[in-house]
C-alpha cells in the first residue's frame, strides 16, 4: 500500500485506512493555518463543531464564533506555550450554537504546532474528540487534564495577584467583573455587604442599572441565598431554575427575569466573620463540581481579602483626605483688580497627608494676604503642625503685622510648640522626656494692594516666586529671605517690594511642584517654566487662572510627565500646593511687555549674581547674544558701583519695549547718593575707573540723572543694528530723565 495521506501510512496493510478508523470513533481531524488564518476541518469535525457535515476550510473568525469566548482566550495560550515548548496542546472546549447562548456539546482537542522554517508561522493539526458531560447533580467528573488543571492553578495566581494589587473597592470590583475563570465563566456577579441586620449591594456586573433594587435593603432573616448565606457562613450552590425555585421559592420570581441557568452564593469571610456574600450567575448549565467548587470558593476568599482592604483603604483615605479639605482654606471672595487660584494635590503614598498649605487672609487695612508654606514630614504630625502654623499665620496677619513681623512671630511660635512636644505625660503624674523631634517649616508671606499691584514678601526658607509676565515670558524673581520657621526663634525676614503689573500673573508654590519626579531645582524649574510660558488662556482671566493651575499640575503628575523624569535616580514624591495670583488688565490699559524691578540691598552683595541671572531671563529671546552679554556686566558694573562707593540699597528697574526685532532696552539703577561719576582714565593695574568707559563701549545710549534724593545712571540698548543712536549720554530718543511707567517703588 502506498499513499501520500501520512496518516494512512500504517506499518500492517491489513487495518483499515486510518480516517476510516477515526470517523468510527467520532474524532475529526482538523488544521489550523496560522499564516493565512484559515481552518480546515474534515466531515467529522465539522459535525462537533454544528457545521454541516462536510469537509470545508474557513476562515479563523468563522471557527472562532463556534467557541465559547472564554475557552478561546484560554486555547490561545495554551496553544501559544505548546508552540515555545514544542509540546502538544490539549484542552477543552464548549461548542456554542449560532446564538452564542447555549452550549451544545464539549469537545477535547489535542493538537501538535509545526512551525515554519526562519518565520513566526506555523500550523495547528490535531483532532476534536467529544466530552460526556454528567448530568446536573452529580458529584462525580471526568479527570481533566493536565493542561487544564495547570490552567486553573495560573488562573488563580492571575486573579489573585490583581487582587492583592486593588486599592480601592470599586478596582476590587473591577478586578472581579473581569476574572475569565477556566472551563466556566459567571456573566452576572454582585457582591452584598452587611449593614446592621439588613443586606446591601456593594457591586454588581451584568446587570442593568437598577436592577439591584429589589436585592437592596432586604432583612437578613429573608428566603433569599445571599441572606442565608450571611447567616450561616456556608456557601449555596443551584445547578438548575428548578433546584432554585424550589429550595427558595419566595425569591425565586425575583431572580427569575434574569434569565440565568446557574447559581453559586459563596460567604465573603475574613479573621472567621462573614462579612457579605458573591453571587455568581451563569446562563448555561453548571454541575458545581468539587473542582468548580474549589475554584469559586479560592477566588471568593480572595475576594473577601481584597474587599476588607479595600475598606480599609477607603476609610483611611476618607478619613484623611477630610482632615486635609478642613484644614486648607477656601479662596475668599472675588477681589477688583486682581484674580486668584489655587490647587492643592496630596502626596500618592502613606496617607495622602502632609505639611503643604496655603492661605488667603483679609487684612484690617483693605489689603490681602497670602501665604502658602511647607512643613517638614509627610505624616499626622506634618498635617496637625501645619493646622496650627497656619492659624497662628492667620491671627497675625489678621492684628495688622507688617510680613516680616508676621513670620518673626510665626518661627517663635513653631520654636516652642516643637520644644515643649519633646516632653510628655507618662499617665503617673509625672513628665517623662520623649524621641525629640523638632520640626520646621518653610513659608512665603505676601501681602498685596489690589488697587496698586504693590506686592510685600517675606520669605522664609521657601522657593522664591515666579512672574509669568503679559507676553508669556517667566521670571524666577530673587527674594530677600531667611531660615525656615522653627529652627531659630530670634530670625529676621527682610521685606522686599515688587509691583504686580496689568497683565501679569506670580506663581508661588511649594517644591513638591519643582521637584517631583526625580528633579532638582535647576532642572523642575525649567519643566514649569515651559508650562507657564506655553500656555495661551482664553478672554475670561479667571477661567484663564484656573486652566493655567490645571496645566501646572497636569505637567507634574499628568499621563506626558513620565517623559521629563528628572535627573535624580529616586523619583521623590511630594505634596503639592500653588497658588497664582494675576493682576487684572482693562481694555483701556496699556499694558508693558517686560518690565521688572530688583532691590539690591548693602548686605547682600551676594545678590548681584540673581540679578544678572534674572536680567538674562528677561533677555532670554533678545536676537544678538553679544548684546546681552554686554547688558549683564553693565548691569553688574552698575549695581557693584552702588555697594561700594555709596551707603546705600541699588534699585534696578529693567524694561524692554517694541515690537520683537526692533526692541529697546532700558536698563536704570539708582541709589541715594548725590555724588556723580566722573570718566577717569586708570593705569594699568589700577581695579577700578572703568565703569564709564564700558558704558561709552557697549551701550547705545547712556546718562547719569539727578534726581531729588540720590541719581540714577541708565542705558540703552537697540535689537536692531540699524536704529539710529544718539550722539552721546543723555541724548537718547524721549527724555531719559522721567520714567515712562511712572515713579519707582522703592525697596522697604
Amino acid at each position: 500500500m502506498r499513499t501520500d495521506d501520512p496518516l494512512a501510512q500504517v506499518g500492517d496493510e491489513s487495518l483499515p485506512p486510518v480516517r476510516d478508523v477515526l470517523a468510527a470513533i467520532a474524532t475529526g481531524l482538523w488544521r489550523w493555518d496560522n499564516a493565512s488564518g484559515t481552518v480546515t476541518l474534515d466531515a467529522e469535525a465539522a459535525r462537533l463543531l454544528g457545521l454541516p457535515e462536510r469537509a470545508q476550510t474557513l476562515s479563523e473568525a468563522g471557527v472562532r464564533s463556534r467557541f465559547h469566548p472564554v475557552d478561546w482566550n484560554e486555547i490561545y495560550g495554551i496553544v501559544q506555550l505548546a508552540v515555545a515548548e514544542g509540546t502538544l496542546a490539549e484542552a477543552r472546549l464548549r461548542i456554542m450554537d449560532e446564538t452564542g447562548r447555549r452550549v451544545l456539546r464539549t469537545v477535547r482537542s489535542r493538537s501538535k504546532p509545526v512551525t515554519r522554517d526562519s518565520t513566526e508561522a506555523y500550523e495547528l493539526i490535531g483532532t476534536l474528540q467529544e466530552v460526556t458531560e454528567p448530568p446536573p447533580g452529580t458529584a462525580a467528573r471526568t479527570p481533566v487534564t493536565g493542561d487544564w488543571r495547570r490552567s486553573r492553578e495560573a488562573f488563580l495566581l492571575d486573579a489573585g495577584r490583581a487582587l492583592a494589587e486593588a486599592r480601592s473597592t470599586e478596582e476590587v470590583l473591577r478586578v472581579a467583573a473581569g476574572l475569565s475563570m477556566p472551563g466556566f465563566s459567571p456573566d452576572g456577579l454582585a457582591v452584598f455587604g452587611v449593614a446592621g441586620d439588613r443586606l446591601t449591594i456593594i457591586g454588581h456586573h451584568g446587570h442593568e442599572p437598577g436592577d439591584e433594587g429589589p436585592f437592596s435593603a432586604m432583612q437578613l432573616d429573608t428566603d433569599y441565598p445571599a441572606a442565608e448565606v450571611v447567616r450561616t457562613g456556608r456557601a449555596v450552590y443551584l445547578s438548575s431554575p428548578d433546584d432554585y425555585r424550589r429550595r427558595y421559592p419566595a425569591a425565586w420570581p425575583l431572580a427569575r427575569r434574569f434569565e440565568r441557568q446557574s447559581w453559586a452564593f459563596l460567604p465573603l469571610t475574613v479573621a472567621g466573620r462573614t462579612m457579605g456574600a458573591w453571587m455568581a450567575a451563569f446562563t448555561y448549565p453548571v454541575t458545581f463540581t468539587p473542582d468548580e467548587r474549589s475554584v469559586l470558593t479560592t477566588v471568593a476568599r480572595m475576594l473577601a481579602q481584597a474587599l476588607s482592604r479595600a475598606g480599609v483603604t477607603d476609610s483611611e483615605r476618607e478619613l484623611t483626605d477630610g482632615l486635609q479639605r478642613s484644614m486648607l482654606p477656601m479662596l475668599g471672595p472675588k477681589i477688583d483688580g486682581m484674580s486668584v487660584a489655587a490647587r492643592y494635590v496630596p502626596t500618592g503614598g502613606g496617607l495622602q497627608v502632609g505639611g503643604d498649605w496655603y492661605d488667603m487672609i483679609p487684612l484690617p487695612s483693605g489689603r490681602i494676604a497670602f501665604a502658602i508654606g511647607d512643613v517638614q514630614g509627610h505624616d499626622v504630625r506634618a498635617a496637625g503642625l501645619m493646622g496650627q502654623l497656619r492659624i497662628a499665620l492667620r491671627a497675625y496677619a489678621s492684628e495688622g503685622h507688617r510680613p516680616d513681623a508676621v513670620l518673626s512671630r510665626a518661627t517663635r511660635f513653631l520654636s516652642g510648640i516643637t520644644e515643649s512636644a519633646t516632653y510628655g505625660s507618662s499617665g503617673s503624674g509625672t513628665d517623662e522626656a520623649t524621641e525629640y523631634d523638632p520640626r520646621f517649616a518653610t513659608c512665603l508671606y505676601v501681602e498685596a494692594d489690589p488697587a496698586t499691584g504693590v506686592l510685600e514678601i517675606a520669605r522664609a526658607g521657601h522657593p522664591e516666586p515666579a512672574i509669568r509676565m503679559a507676553d508669556g515670558t517667566v521670571l524666577q524673581r530673587p527674594v530677600a529671605g531667611g531660615l525656615p520657621l522653627g529652627i531659630d526663634p530670634d530670625a529676621d525676614y527682610p521685606t522686599t517690594r515688587l509691583v504686580l503689573e496689568p497683565g501679569q500673573t506670580m506663581l508661588i508654590c511649594t517644591d513638591g511642584l519643582i521637584e517631583t519626579g526625580g528633579h532638582d531645582l535647576e532642572t523642575g524649574w525649567s519643566r514649569i517654566r515651559a508650562a507657564l510660558e506655553e500656555y495661551l488662556g482664553d478672554d475670561d482671566e479667571q477661567d484663564n487662572l484656573e486652566l493655567l493651575a490645571d496645566r501646572l499640575v497636569q505637567a507634574v503628575h499628568g499621563p506626558s510627565s513620565h517623559h521629563t523624569t528628572g535627573p535624580l535616580a529616586d523619583r521623590r514624591e511630594d505634596d503639592i500646593a500653588v497658588l497664582l495670583l494675576s493682576r487684572t488688565s482693562r481694555p483701556e490699559q496699556h499694558v508693558d511687555a517686560r518690565r521688572t524691578v530688583l532691590t539690591i540691598a548693602q548686605a547682600e552683595p551676594e545678590r548681584i549674581g540673581g540679578a544678572r541671572r534674572h536680567l538674562r531671563e528677561l533677555l532670554h529671546d533678545w536676537a544678538d547674544d553679544d548684546q546681552v552679554d554686554s547688558a549683564v556686566l553693565m548691569v553688574s558694573e552698575m549695581l557693584t558701583n552702588v555697594l561700594v562707593h555709596t551707603d546705600g540699597d541699588a534699585l534696578l528697574v529693567a524694561q524692554v519695549s517694541g515690537e520683537p526685532g526692533r526692541r529697546r532696552l532700558r536698563a536704570e539703577v539708582a541709589d541715594g547718593s548725590d555724588d556723580l561719576p566722573h570718566k577717569r582714565r586708570p593705569g594699568e593695574l589700577a581695579s577700578s575707573g572703568r565703569g564709564l568707559v564700558l558704558m561709552e563701549l557697549l551701550a547705545g545710549a547712556w546718562g547719569v540723572d539727578p534726581r531729588g534724593d540720590g541719581k540714577s545712571i541708565w542705558f540703552e540698548l537697540y535689537e536692531d543694528a540699524g536704529s539710529p543712536e544718539p550722539d552721546g549720554p543723555g541724548e537718547a530718543p524721549g527724555d531719559p530723565g522721567e520714567d515712562p511707567e511712572g515713579p519707582v517703588v522703592p525697596s522697604e
